[in-house]
């Protein structure tokens, strides 16, 4: 028989242990799920592997790159209690801008002549910049008119859409310089993979040690109990949502790099898929609760589910609905979380 004190401590025991495994290990094991789950049906219905097509993994690996460098912007915005529905346009107005800087002149369609074989770096702080001016401005438009960032975000996104359209009258820009162009293709075409791994180690260390994410948490956790602490929300928000720009920004110029043009039309959805990888990852959408390495993760279960389902040859209107569904019941999930632990509370 198991003495009261005995049950007591064997709880105690179970709460350390839990609190000893990171919660990304839950989300990883989905990941390694879905991917055995895809080489299985693999087999069943088209008579291949899945896992060992190495050219496959890269472009997995390479498609989540991009994404999963917005996301990690996002997963910031999102922990506050926010939303950023603007990243693909931004991505496509960063794009569009940068790209008149980074044209050889040796290209016949030059857009802006006295703008071309300038160092690889001016256009990628062009981008950069770009992107980091369309989050400040949304930062600005929520802490000081006190709209709901769904809008001032979805203001943004539509107001991007027409720079893009409008910069170079929807003409595509490309003949970039072989300097700008390694970005998306240095290291044997590994360099997005490089950029994105050392964008999520960087902010996995701000968001865990520094006063800027432990600031970020206190928003999203209890903003009025964040405000009467001292913090200046209206200023952390405004960074926050600056360095989801700058993040989409840079995102933007690994994208153009990699495939060697810019479109007006390009970044389509790309903020629904941060968004997915984000809450995919353990992000809750209440706020005050997720983590880096948790988005990272997310981000290549959202890259596997999508080259699963084209490989198994699935209707691309079929992928699109099985998302929404994955969307859905992983926000579900995440409710039930937080009413169980308000009822422990």
């Amino acid at each position: 028989m198991v003495t009261k004190s005995a049950a007591a401590s064997m709880e105690t025991l179970d709460l350390a242990t839990k609190r000893r495994i990171p919660p990304e290990f839950n989300i990883f094991l989905v990941l390694i799920g879905i991917a055995v789950l895809f080489e299985i049906l693999g087999w069943i219905f088209v008579g291949q592997s899945f896992l060992t097509n190495v050219a496959r993994l890269q472009i997995i690996i390479l498609q989540v790159s991009v994404i999963g460098i917005i996301a990690i912007g996002v997963t910031q915005v999102i922990i506050t209690g926010g939303i950023d529905l603007s990243s693909g346009s931004v991505v496509a107005m960063s794009g569009m801008i940068a790209a008149t800087f980074a044209q050889t002149a040796k290209w016949p369609k030059v857009i802006n002549p006295a703008l071309t074989d300038l160092p690889f770096i001016v256009p990628i702080l062009v981008g950069i910049a770009v992107g980091g001016l369309a989050g400040l401005v949304s930062g600005v438009l929520i802490t000081k008119t006190k709209i709901p960032p769904f809008i001032a975000t979805l203001g943004m996104m539509v107001s991007a859409r027409g720079v893009a359209r409008w910069y170079t009258d929807g003409s595509p820009v490309s003949g970039f310089t072989e300097s700008f162009a390694v970005l998306g293709n240095g290291l044997s075409r590994w360099m997005p993979v490089v950029v994105f791994l050392c964008v999520a180690v960087i902010f996995h260390i701000v968001m865990r040690y520094t006063r800027y994410g432990k600031f970020t948490y206190a928003i999203g956790a209890n903003e009025q109990a964040a405000r009467v602490s001292g913090i200046n929300i209206d200023m952390h928000l405004i960074k926050i949502y600056a360095i989801a720009g700058l993040l989409t920004g840079l995102a933007a110029m690994v994208a153009i790099a990699r495939i060697k043009t810019a479109q007006a039309g390009m970044g389509l959805m790309y903020e629904l898929d941060a968004i997915a990888a984000s809450v995919i990852g353990g992000v809750s959408l209440s706020g005050g609760r997720g983590r880096i390495m948790g988005t990272v993760i997310g981000a290549l279960i959202l890259g596997v589910m999508l080259s699963g389902f084209t490989f198994l040859r699935i209707d691309a209107y079929y992928q699109d609905i099985i998302k929404g569904v994955i969307i859905v019941a992983a926000v579900v999930v995440d409710q039930r979380r937080q009413n169980k632990r308000r009822k422990t509370t």
